[in-house]
């Protein structure tokens, strides 16, 4: 059993790919057979397997999510950190918050198109934390 962490730079809202080093990761711990557990230590991003070849599916996702829960709603009252806040803790709620990825022969067993993702719903720039587990 391995614990680590990764973190994970954001350029604003939007799916940040970063599937490389979760690979690296798993391979760092030995290989083997198991289960890669991910989890995002955020209330305002989340996690997503999702296509990695064509950006525009991407894009689809996002302008989809951004007009199912829009900025600037009447109905929000925690708006003290600005008309992004709210949107993004709701659209952390109807994501995930932790993936499982099977691991055969230290290689996660994903799909040919698929990649590991970080959904910022904020538009600030930094790093996110996410806790890993195989």
């Amino acid at each position: 059993m391995a614990i680590g962490e990764v973190q994970i730079p954001v350029r604003g809202q939007g799916l940040h790919e970063f599937t490389d080093q979760v690979n690296d990761w798993v391979r760092e711990q030995g290989g083997g057979d198991g289960l890669c557990t991910l989890f995002i230590q955020h209330t305002s991003a989340s996690l997503l397997i999702q296509e990695n070849a064509d950006p525009s599916a991407r894009e689809d996702l996002e302008n989809w999510l951004n007009r199912l829960v829009p900025e600037n709603d009447s109905l929000y009252t925690h708006t003290l950190e600005g008309p992004d806040d709210m949107p993004a803790h709701i659209k952390a709620a109807l994501t995930a918050t932790s993936l499982s990825i099977p691991v055969q022969a230290g290689r996660l067993m994903l799909g040919t198109w698929q990649g590991i993702y970080l959904w910022e719903h904020r538009h600030h720039r930094g790093r996110r934390r996410v806790i890993l587990h195989f």
